[in-house]
């Protein structure tokens, strides 16, 4: 491990922790340090704060490893967690859970349960219609076209739900397509927390074929990569990461493209290991200061990080361009 790297990572977990901090004290109310540890009245706002900073962290270690498995997988630096569908879907399932659920009578406090979860199962279909037809595709790209005619439908089917939509469905669709994260209660993080284990895990797996991919198909299998073994890893992965936060957090996947393009620039692109690791802490950085950002301009997580993340993805098209 070079010098550079644990200069960078050191840098990187201290900017981390004072902005947990800042993010902890950023509110309407102003919070004594005793508000964290003790019971006292502003206890509950307390609990939200630190609610709101665990989700933060973990939206930053799964969005960019997400967005840095399909890039590396498939060579293109524009590839984004979204790129297979999944994003889109877990929109699709929410929809029509929202939008059809009014009718239903369900305890306030399970709703939002409700609502992740519809967005997880829808997910999670699409992975196994994935898995299966991925044998079908053996030329990469064939798998992003796939993904856009999924994101087409279901962008499509969400519009037409959203035409028809009483107004109060219609809202609650929309608000969490901002990116609640203030909503996220302390179950929806423990579960949370397992799938981001999970996905994280086999990210690992991912890594030292992925080095081998890097290189050529022909010489990563005479390294004994088995592609079509890494591929399935890769859908699993991406979709259980990318599905998670979107099920929680709506779709705020902007930084899974960002976040390694700006990780390849600060550190040598061709060390795999390395550069997963930055991923995750520049992730969680960045996620951290786009909570305080909202915070502070009461404007929603999903719109702050598209204004951040459309600039620099166009000034990246440009430098493609420019090469």
């Amino acid at each position: 491990m070079s010098k550079k790297f644990k200069i960078l990572c050191s840098l990187l977990i201290i900017a981390i922790i004072l902005s947990a901090i800042i993010n902890m004290n950023t509110g309407f109310l102003s919070l004594e340090l005793q508000d964290f540890f003790y019971s006292s009245p502003n206890s509950q706002i307390a609990d939200i704060r630190i609610n709101r900073v665990l989700v933060m962290l973990l939206a930053g270690i799964s969005i960019p490893t997400s967005g840095f498995l399909m890039q590396e997988y498939f060579q293109n630096p524009l590839a984004g967690p979204d790129i297979l569908g999944i994003t889109s879907v877990a929109s699709l399932s929410v929809s029509f859970y929202i939008l059809f659920s009014h009718d239903i009578q369900i305890p306030e406090f399970l709703q939002n349960s409700f609502l992740s979860l519809s967005a997880i199962i829808g997910s999670l279909l699409l992975m196994m219609v994935l898995l299966s037809i991925s044998n079908k595709f053996q030329d990469k790209s064939y798998l992003i076209i796939f993904g856009f005619l999924v994101s087409a439908l279901a962008g499509a089917i969400v519009s037409l739900l959203q035409l028809y939509a009483e107004n109060q469905s219609l809202k609650n669709y929309i608000l969490w397509s901002f990116g609640a994260n203030n909503m996220v209660t302390r179950n929806q993080i423990l579960v949370l927390i397992v799938l981001v284990l999970i996905g994280s895990f086999i990210s690992f797996k991912t890594i030292k074929p992925l080095i081998g991919n890097s290189l050529g198909n022909s010489y990563a299998q005479s390294l004994g990569v088995n592609l079509h073994h890494l591929k399935l890893l890769i859908i699993i992965a991406s979709s259980l990461l990318s599905a998670s936060i979107t099920a929680f957090l709506g779709p705020i996947l902007f930084i899974g493209i960002i976040v390694p393009h700006f990780c390849r620039l600060i550190y040598n692109p061709a060390k795999l290991w390395q550069q997963w690791i930055l991923n995750m802490m520049l992730g969680m950085l960045i996620m951290l200061l786009f909570s305080i950002a909202a915070e502070k301009s009461h404007i929603p997580l999903n719109v702050i990080s598209s204004i951040f993340g459309i600039p620099v993805i166009l000034v990246m098209l440009l430098k493609q361009n420019k090469v």
